[in-house]
């Protein structure tokens, strides 16, 4: 199995939307906090190191440390 890059959220709009809203009326700090709350319980559920690996390279990519 491989990471699965193509589109594949059943209704992306909706989707953008809700995350969109999760942060409404959050500090900086706190949206931050619930991003990395919300990769970590994803990335438990997708649980294969295979596929996190290939996930967190593709992120990264194009992406320079300052």
């Amino acid at each position: 199995m491989s990471l699965n890059t193509n589109a594949n959220i059943e209704r992306p709009d909706d989707f953008y939307q809700e995350l969109i809203d999760l942060h409404r009326d959050l500090s900086e700090e706190q949206s931050r906090e619930l991003n990395a709350k919300l990769i970590l319980l994803l990335a438990n559920h997708i649980g294969d190191m295979t596929i996190l690996s290939e996930a967190m390279k593709a992120a990264k990519k194009g992406i320079e440390a300052k």
